[in-house]
């Protein structure tokens, strides 16, 4: 449904104490200049916890703001200023802090929700990304219900910097001291780089694209991940994780219903987005805070109109590519440099398909408790960008919420796929063989 939200106050929330002199020129990483202009959003809901119990919505909103405060002078950067794409100028400009008023339910989102009108909940326009790196919006909605609408800049944040920053700054707000401070680490591990002849928006697009959040139940994903068990000797590989198992499955369903197989000219990848921290030797900490993330690249041969075999061990081999050489050749930048400016050129003359695949799975980002309770529901709008696919762990029962962009027309032949549509459901309503 069409929501609507007016907002109705506008501040600005500075660090409880000024950035010391020493760290207020913040230098982006390779990694953050080469990361997409746009904001990495999330909004979390909350409903009171006890049947009959209402928020003090003036008081949350007070303690969200001082606890944003104070959570800022360990996140020194997110209350400066970008400065180009060289670096932040953290010079205590604070954060934007807006309080809207959503007219309607909590549940009439949460039990329906449409990517596409979560943006209404966050403060910036995702793609016309500006010099703020990070905004706040303090939705109420009539039913009493709240939700905290995030935007962090993707200039110097990836997924798992966004859900350590707020999992933290909830701490603080139930008054919990920060025994271990992020890292700031980035810049020094890769440093930037002249990456001129490179465009970091290529791929940024609203035009003809659409979309939806579906939902895979747990006993649908275990068949999946029986299915493609099947091609794999289980004495010598693990069997396919949740994320493998979708992974192929909506590829081969994606490539099936739009017949990318009636264009054998056109090379096919699939890309996963994998976190480099867990890659250095010895590992960095969670903590590490930046653009720690490259993507894994699967290239799919595109000469069957068949379910897609062979995908996952495809998938797990680009995978385990990315390990400790993998990151040593990327701190020095130029063959990665010269390697994305070969792959946009190829995109650019639309000689390239790309499904690209993230995954928040795993994350903490229901455990986000400001002092009134975990959230309801956590969920992200939608994202300016083709052929994207991001999943979420449903709060409960082990499913999974995949958010999927396509074009319009694809994303029509993606909903007459029978098979695809027999093993998702939408969100609000029944599963399609109950």
């Amino acid at each position: 449904m069409e929501i609507a939200v007016e907002i109705t106050s506008r501040e600005t929330v500075k660090p409880s104490s000024p950035t010391p002199d020493h760290l207020r020129h913040y230098r982006l990483s390779f990694l953050d200049q080469i990361s997409p202009p746009v904001y990495n959003p999330l909004v979390l809901f909350y409903t009171p916890q006890n049947e009959g119990d209402q928020f003090n919505i003036d008081g949350i909103s007070s303690k969200l703001k001082t606890s944003l405060s104070c959570i800022l002078t360990h996140f020194y950067p997110l209350s400066g200023r970008l400065k180009g794409n060289v670096s932040v100028e953290c010079d205590d400009e604070g954060v934007p802090y807006f309080e809207a008023a959503v007219k309607c339910r909590l549940s009439d989102v949460t039990e329906n929700p449409d990517p596409r009108e979560l943006r209404k909940l966050v403060p910036f326009v995702l793609d016309a990304i500006d010099e703020t790196t990070l905004g706040v919006q303090f939705n109420r909605f009539d039913c009493g219900g709240i939700a905290v609408g995030i935007c962090m800049s993707h200039k110097i944040s990836d997924a798992l910097s966004v859900v350590t920053f707020i999992k933290m700054w909830a701490a603080v707000s139930r008054r919990e001291e920060i025994v271990m401070p992020p890292k700031f680490v980035s810049a020094e591990l890769f440093p930037p780089m002249n990456i001129s002849g490179y465009e970091p928006s290529i791929g940024i697009t609203r035009h003809n694209i659409v979309s939806k959040i579906f939902i895979f139940k747990a006993d649908k994903i275990e068949t999946l991940k029986a299915r493609y068990s099947k091609e794999m000797d289980l004495n010598q590989n693990r069997p396919p994780s949740r994320v493998e198992a979708l992974s192929t499955f909506i590829w081969s369903r994606f490539a099936l219903s739009t017949r990318v197989y009636s264009e054998p000219s056109k090379k096919c990848i699939v890309l996963h987005a994998v976190n480099l921290r867990t890659k250095f030797d010895p590992p960095l900490p969670q903590l590490s805070f930046g653009n720690f993330y490259r993507v894994a690249v699967t290239s799919l041969q595109l000469d069957s109109g068949k379910e897609c075999y062979g995908v996952v061990a495809k998938m797990r081999e680009a995978v385990a590519r990315i390990d400790k050489g993998y990151v040593e050749k990327l701190r020095d930048g130029k063959e990665h440099l010269d390697f994305i400016k070969r792959s946009a050129e190829v995109y650019l003359k639309g000689e390239l398909l790309a499904m690209n695949f993230t995954s928040l799975c795993q994350f903490p980002v229901y455990e986000s408790d400001f002092g009134w309770g975990n959230p309801t529901w956590v969920g992200s709008p939608a994202l300016t960008f083709q052929n994207l696919v991001v999943f979420m762990d449903k709060k409960s029962d082990n499913g999974v919420e995949a958010y999927i962009s396509l074009r319009v027309e694809d994303m029509a032949a993606l909903e007459s796929d029978e098979e695809f549509m027999e093993f998702v459901t939408s969100p609000g309503k029944k599963h399609i063989s109950e």
